[in-house]
């Protein structure tokens, strides 16, 4: 079998998962209206410096993989990970994956994450508190990637999804599927995922929501023999009409809705061990700006070092206005030298 061959079965299979799932209708709906909104957070502190959305970034960091699984193939050999962030007051969200490859073009992975939202008091319909229960958000997911050409690379990810909010509980089944192309000579990147492809298995009532699927397409670019490079993604790729954004009661003209699509990152590679990058998320810094606040609102910015065996990053970020997130993420190598 070509290579051609082989991608093009891939971008098949690809198109027949998100119409077997139905989810190219359901993926038009707003946010407001689906269930396990958590699975949007970034988990990478990398990708959290660029904007919170990157799904072209390849780099030796299993974080990026969980939210293109195409990335997987630049993983490293017995990678395991862990990701931490602060997300609005009181709530906490974290992340533990692990990767190993197989034969000379595979690689499979696991990762789990979760969002903790502390202890809410438990009340009657009278205003009684009966007592307290912690609500939590989780995500159980494999991972396969395999490179079907020298530049071509396609990923899947199967999820289980679970949500618990005291006497209520939701479970979902859902897919990623990602492709990407890179060219290292030229250092460039482009990829395609979509994301949060399934539904419930299990639903709060009697009602079944749909998951926040989307269809995201960026690229990775170095400029030149300049130490900076820029990522462009472009994100909810199904919703263009104004009801589909928070919005004040005013709605959205064309301008602002087309520009709501992309999130911005810029990178300054200090060596290709240390990194400092900033990035701009259109969307959220329109949404935050909406809802009255307007400090750093779609900003986020980091950096990070990338050793041979260790790798760590920081970011700091702002996705509600209750306060600031900052994201950590720390990863080790412990694959036998060749």
């Amino acid at each position: 079998m070509n290579e051609m061959t082989k991608i093009r079965r891939f971008l098949l299979l690809a198109v027949c998962s998100i119409m077997v799932n139905g989810q190219w209708s359901l993926v038009n709906a707003q946010e407001s209206g689906s269930v396990f909104n958590f699975l949007n957070l970034p988990v990478s502190s990398h990708s959290t410096a660029l904007g919170g959305k990157n799904i072209s970034l390849v780099e030796d960091d299993i974080s990026l993989a969980l939210q293109n699984p195409a990335l997987l193939t630049g993983v490293s050999d017995k990678t395991v990970g862990f990701s931490f962030m602060t997300y609005m007051q009181g709530c906490n969200t974290g992340a533990a994956a692990y990767s190993q490859q197989v034969g000379a073009r595979g690689n499979w992975g696991v990762h789990a994450r979760f969002v903790g939202y502390g202890s809410t008091k438990e009340t009657l319909v009278s205003g009684e508190i009966v007592g307290e229960f912690k609500p939590l958000d989780l995500c159980i997911a494999g991972q396969y990637s395999h490179l079907l050409s020298d530049r071509w690379a396609g990923g899947v990810t199967a999820k289980f999804i679970y949500s618990h909010y005291g006497p209520y509980t939701s479970c979902a089944l859902a897919t990623d599927l990602g492709l990407n192309y890179y060219d290292e000579d030229a250092d460039f990147s482009f990829s395609l995922a979509a994301r949060n492809l399934g539904g419930q298995v299990k639903s709060f009532g009697n009602k079944r929501d749909h998951l926040p699927a989307d269809l995201e397409m960026g690229f990775t670019k170095s400029l030149g023999h300049a130490p900076i490079r820029i990522s462009v993604t472009m994100v909810d790729l199904t919703r263009w009409t104004s009801d589909d954004y928070f919005t004040t009661g005013k709605k959205l003209k064309g301008g602002s809705i087309f520009m709501n699509h992309f999130v911005l990152g810029a990178e300054y590679l200090i060596t290709d061990r240390y990194y400092i990058g900033m990035g701009y998320n259109f969307r959220r810094g329109y949404e935050m700006t909406a809802a009255g606040s307007s400090h750093a609102a779609g900003l986020s910015f980091g950096g990070g070092v990338n050793l041979k065996r260790i790798k760590f990053g920081i970011a700091y970020a702002k996705y509600h206005v209750s306060g600031p997130t900052l994201a950590f993420t720390v990863a080790y190598n412990f694959a036998k030298e060749q």
